[in-house]
Protein backbone atom coordinates (compact mmCIF):
# COMPACT_ATOMS: atom_id res chain seq x y z
CA UNK A 1 0.00 0.00 0.00
CA UNK A 2 1.23 3.51 -0.99
CA UNK A 3 2.33 6.25 1.58
CA UNK A 4 -0.13 8.32 -0.08
CA UNK A 5 -3.18 5.91 0.30
CA UNK A 6 -2.44 5.38 3.91
CA UNK A 7 -2.18 9.09 4.46
CA UNK A 8 -5.59 8.96 2.91
CA UNK A 9 -7.42 6.33 4.94
CA UNK A 10 -5.34 8.22 7.75
CA UNK A 11 -7.25 11.18 7.43
CA UNK A 12 -10.71 10.07 6.46
CA UNK A 13 -10.32 7.63 10.02
CA UNK A 14 -9.84 11.08 11.85
CA UNK A 15 -12.77 12.51 9.78
CA UNK A 16 -14.63 10.17 11.17
CA UNK A 17 -13.79 9.89 14.55
CA UNK A 18 -14.28 13.40 14.55
CA UNK A 19 -17.79 13.44 12.56
CA UNK A 20 -18.76 10.74 15.57
CA UNK A 21 -17.88 12.80 18.28
CA UNK A 22 -19.50 16.28 17.14
CA UNK A 23 -22.33 14.19 17.05
CA UNK A 24 -21.93 12.52 20.49
CA UNK A 25 -21.05 16.34 21.84
CA UNK A 26 -22.70 16.68 25.05
CA UNK A 27 -22.89 20.34 24.38
CA UNK A 28 -24.36 22.41 21.88
CA UNK A 29 -21.25 24.22 21.51
CA UNK A 30 -18.11 21.85 21.76
CA UNK A 31 -16.19 22.93 24.79
CA UNK A 32 -18.87 25.06 26.52
CA UNK A 33 -21.82 24.09 28.44
CA UNK A 34 -24.06 27.10 28.04
CA UNK A 35 -26.50 27.44 31.45
CA UNK A 36 -29.59 29.65 30.99
CA UNK A 37 -30.15 31.62 34.86
CA UNK A 38 -31.42 35.16 35.65
CA UNK A 39 -28.43 36.72 37.11
CA UNK A 40 -30.60 38.46 40.21
CA UNK A 41 -31.08 35.94 42.52
CA UNK A 42 -28.43 36.32 45.34
CA UNK A 43 -27.43 33.62 46.63
CA UNK A 44 -28.52 31.34 43.59
CA UNK A 45 -26.87 33.83 41.23
CA UNK A 46 -25.88 37.62 40.83
CA UNK A 47 -22.80 39.50 39.82
CA UNK A 48 -20.11 40.72 41.49
CA UNK A 49 -18.28 44.10 41.57
CA UNK A 50 -16.29 42.54 39.27
CA UNK A 51 -18.93 41.12 36.76
CA UNK A 52 -18.64 38.37 37.61
CA UNK A 53 -20.69 35.64 38.06
CA UNK A 54 -21.40 34.19 41.57
CA UNK A 55 -23.88 31.96 43.85
CA UNK A 56 -24.61 28.46 44.43
CA UNK A 57 -25.89 27.92 40.87
CA UNK A 58 -22.53 28.93 38.89
CA UNK A 59 -20.46 27.18 41.30
CA UNK A 60 -22.64 24.09 40.86
CA UNK A 61 -22.39 24.51 37.12
CA UNK A 62 -18.51 24.75 36.90
CA UNK A 63 -18.48 21.64 38.89
CA UNK A 64 -20.35 19.81 36.11
CA UNK A 65 -18.82 21.52 33.54
CA UNK A 66 -15.56 20.37 35.21
CA UNK A 67 -16.43 16.85 35.34
CA UNK A 68 -17.77 16.64 31.97
CA UNK A 69 -14.53 17.75 30.79
CA UNK A 70 -16.13 21.47 29.19
CA UNK A 71 -16.23 25.65 30.42
CA UNK A 72 -19.32 26.83 32.04
CA UNK A 73 -20.73 29.94 29.75
CA UNK A 74 -23.88 31.85 31.24
CA UNK A 75 -27.13 33.28 29.50
CA UNK A 76 -28.69 35.82 31.65
CA UNK A 77 -32.67 35.61 31.04
CA UNK A 78 -35.87 36.71 32.61
CA UNK A 79 -36.99 33.86 35.12
CA UNK A 80 -40.45 33.69 33.30
CA UNK A 81 -38.52 33.23 29.91
CA UNK A 82 -35.94 30.30 30.84
CA UNK A 83 -37.60 27.08 29.72
CA UNK A 84 -38.77 28.69 26.49
CA UNK A 85 -35.43 29.84 26.10
CA UNK A 86 -33.93 26.39 26.90
CA UNK A 87 -36.33 24.87 24.22
CA UNK A 88 -35.31 27.62 21.83
CA UNK A 89 -31.77 25.98 21.99
CA UNK A 90 -30.31 28.90 23.49
CA UNK A 91 -28.49 27.68 26.10
CA UNK A 92 -27.83 23.45 27.18
CA UNK A 93 -29.29 23.74 30.31
CA UNK A 94 -30.95 25.61 32.69
CA UNK A 95 -29.36 26.01 36.38
CA UNK A 96 -31.44 28.77 38.48
CA UNK A 97 -33.10 28.19 41.16
CA UNK A 98 -35.93 26.52 39.48
CA UNK A 99 -38.50 24.24 41.64
CA UNK A 100 -39.62 21.01 39.92
CA UNK A 101 -43.25 20.76 39.15
CA UNK A 102 -44.92 18.18 37.62
CA UNK A 103 -46.19 21.28 34.68
CA UNK A 104 -42.65 22.30 34.31
CA UNK A 105 -41.32 18.32 33.64
CA UNK A 106 -44.14 18.11 30.80
CA UNK A 107 -41.84 21.03 28.93
CA UNK A 108 -38.37 19.98 30.22
CA UNK A 109 -36.17 16.92 31.54
CA UNK A 110 -35.47 17.37 35.33
CA UNK A 111 -32.66 16.55 37.53
CA UNK A 112 -33.27 17.24 41.21
CA UNK A 113 -30.17 18.99 42.92
CA UNK A 114 -30.98 20.21 46.17
CA UNK A 115 -33.92 21.33 48.42
CA UNK A 116 -35.30 24.09 49.59
CA UNK A 117 -38.30 26.22 50.42
CA UNK A 118 -39.85 29.92 50.88
CA UNK A 119 -39.42 32.45 53.51
CA UNK A 120 -41.82 35.20 54.20
CA UNK A 121 -40.30 38.63 54.82
CA UNK A 122 -41.50 42.15 56.02
CA UNK A 123 -40.42 45.68 56.60
CA UNK A 124 -38.96 45.51 59.93
CA UNK A 125 -41.17 48.74 60.89
CA UNK A 126 -44.29 46.92 59.90
CA UNK A 127 -46.57 45.50 62.96
CA UNK A 128 -47.29 42.26 60.40
CA UNK A 129 -45.18 39.76 61.43
CA UNK A 130 -46.30 36.64 59.46
CA UNK A 131 -44.94 33.27 60.31
CA UNK A 132 -46.78 30.92 57.87
CA UNK A 133 -48.66 30.98 54.69
CA UNK A 134 -52.40 31.49 56.65
CA UNK A 135 -50.42 34.09 58.40
CA UNK A 136 -50.91 36.11 54.70
CA UNK A 137 -54.48 35.94 54.46
CA UNK A 138 -55.97 39.90 53.72
CA UNK A 139 -52.48 41.13 52.93
CA UNK A 140 -51.13 42.50 49.93
CA UNK A 141 -47.94 39.93 48.79
CA UNK A 142 -45.54 40.75 46.43
CA UNK A 143 -43.57 38.03 44.18
CA UNK A 144 -41.45 37.36 41.29
CA UNK A 145 -43.15 36.39 37.81
CA UNK A 146 -43.04 32.64 37.17
CA UNK A 147 -42.51 31.24 40.64
CA UNK A 148 -45.33 28.16 41.55
CA UNK A 149 -45.99 30.28 44.67
CA UNK A 150 -48.91 32.19 42.84
CA UNK A 151 -51.34 29.06 42.34
CA UNK A 152 -49.76 28.44 46.14
CA UNK A 153 -51.27 31.27 47.13
CA UNK A 154 -54.50 31.89 45.43
CA UNK A 155 -55.76 27.88 46.18
CA UNK A 156 -54.87 28.78 50.08
CA UNK A 157 -57.11 32.17 49.60
CA UNK A 158 -59.76 30.59 47.92
CA UNK A 159 -60.07 27.27 50.07
CA UNK A 160 -59.10 28.79 53.49
CA UNK A 161 -58.56 32.68 53.87
CA UNK A 162 -62.58 33.47 52.05
CA UNK A 163 -64.25 30.59 54.26
CA UNK A 164 -62.77 31.67 56.94
CA UNK A 165 -63.33 35.72 56.42
CA UNK A 166 -59.87 36.43 56.63
CA UNK A 167 -59.78 38.34 53.23
CA UNK A 168 -58.16 37.13 50.46
CA UNK A 169 -54.66 37.02 49.42
CA UNK A 170 -53.91 39.70 46.53
CA UNK A 171 -50.62 38.84 44.71
CA UNK A 172 -48.68 41.15 43.06
CA UNK A 173 -45.70 39.64 40.55
CA UNK A 174 -42.85 41.53 39.34
CA UNK A 175 -40.13 40.80 36.89
CA UNK A 176 -37.49 40.60 39.52
CA UNK A 177 -36.82 39.88 43.06
CA UNK A 178 -35.33 43.13 43.43
CA UNK A 179 -38.31 44.96 42.27
CA UNK A 180 -40.29 42.82 44.69
CA UNK A 181 -37.96 44.13 47.32
CA UNK A 182 -38.64 47.87 46.25
CA UNK A 183 -42.11 47.49 46.14
CA UNK A 184 -42.13 46.00 49.75
CA UNK A 185 -40.30 49.10 50.75
CA UNK A 186 -42.18 51.25 49.17
CA UNK A 187 -45.27 49.85 50.89
CA UNK A 188 -46.94 48.99 47.67
CA UNK A 189 -46.69 45.58 49.30
CA UNK A 190 -47.17 44.24 53.00
CA UNK A 191 -45.23 41.06 51.97
CA UNK A 192 -42.70 39.41 49.88
CA UNK A 193 -42.18 35.65 49.59
CA UNK A 194 -38.74 34.54 48.17
CA UNK A 195 -36.71 31.67 48.13
CA UNK A 196 -35.17 30.94 52.16
CA UNK A 197 -31.68 31.32 50.51
CA UNK A 198 -32.05 34.54 48.41
CA UNK A 199 -34.60 36.18 51.59
CA UNK A 200 -32.26 36.33 54.01
CA UNK A 201 -29.84 37.64 51.86
CA UNK A 202 -32.03 40.40 50.71
CA UNK A 203 -32.14 41.18 54.58
CA UNK A 204 -28.63 41.44 54.85
CA UNK A 205 -28.62 43.80 51.57
CA UNK A 206 -31.20 46.09 52.90
CA UNK A 207 -29.38 46.73 56.05
CA UNK A 208 -32.20 45.30 58.06
CA UNK A 209 -34.48 47.65 56.25
CA UNK A 210 -36.18 44.19 55.26
CA UNK A 211 -36.78 41.20 57.80
CA UNK A 212 -37.56 37.65 57.69
CA UNK A 213 -40.75 36.71 59.62
CA UNK A 214 -40.85 32.89 59.08
CA UNK A 215 -38.89 30.33 60.95
CA UNK A 216 -39.96 27.54 59.02
CA UNK A 217 -39.77 27.03 55.37
CA UNK A 218 -42.90 27.83 53.79
CA UNK A 219 -43.70 24.82 51.10
CA UNK A 220 -40.43 23.05 50.91
CA UNK A 221 -39.89 21.75 47.00
CA UNK A 222 -36.86 20.47 45.22
CA UNK A 223 -34.86 22.75 42.78
CA UNK A 224 -34.06 21.44 39.29
CA UNK A 225 -31.58 21.10 36.40
CA UNK A 226 -33.55 21.44 32.93
CA UNK A 227 -32.81 20.36 29.99
CA UNK A 228 -34.49 20.11 26.64
CA UNK A 229 -36.21 16.88 25.78
CA UNK A 230 -34.57 14.66 23.14
CA UNK A 231 -30.89 16.01 24.02
CA UNK A 232 -30.55 12.68 25.55
CA UNK A 233 -26.62 13.78 25.46
CA UNK A 234 -26.70 16.82 27.38
CA UNK A 235 -29.18 15.30 29.83
CA UNK A 236 -26.95 12.04 30.40
CA UNK A 237 -23.94 14.02 30.87
CA UNK A 238 -25.32 15.90 33.05
CA UNK A 239 -26.44 13.21 35.19
CA UNK A 240 -22.74 11.39 35.57
CA UNK A 241 -21.59 14.64 36.32
CA UNK A 242 -23.93 15.31 39.21
CA UNK A 243 -23.15 11.86 40.55
CA UNK A 244 -19.31 12.39 39.94
CA UNK A 245 -19.31 16.02 41.86
CA UNK A 246 -21.16 13.41 44.48
CA UNK A 247 -18.43 11.34 44.71
CA UNK A 248 -15.44 13.62 45.09
CA UNK A 249 -16.95 15.86 47.54
CA UNK A 250 -17.64 18.84 45.85
CA UNK A 251 -21.53 18.66 45.23
CA UNK A 252 -21.89 18.29 49.48
CA UNK A 253 -19.38 21.17 49.76
CA UNK A 254 -21.69 23.55 47.50
CA UNK A 255 -24.54 22.77 49.19
CA UNK A 256 -23.31 23.04 52.81
CA UNK A 257 -21.90 26.49 51.84
CA UNK A 258 -25.20 28.03 50.84
CA UNK A 259 -27.12 26.11 53.44
CA UNK A 260 -28.92 23.80 50.85
CA UNK A 261 -30.11 20.18 50.89
CA UNK A 262 -28.91 17.13 48.88
CA UNK A 263 -32.29 16.15 46.75
CA UNK A 264 -33.32 12.44 46.65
Amino acid sequence: MSNLHVTRLTLLAAGLLAAGAALAAPTATPGELKVGMEITYPPFESYDANKNVVGSDPELSHALAKEMGVKASFVDTKFPNLILGLNAGHYDAIISGMYITAERQTQALTIPYAKTGAAIMTPKDSDLKPQKPEDLCGLKVGLEQGTTWVAAFNKLSTEYCLPNNKGAITISEYPSAPEVTQALLSKNIQAQVEIAGAAHMIADRTNGRVVVTSHDLVYPQTLGIYVKKGNDETYQALLKAVDASKKDGSYAAILKKYDLEAAD
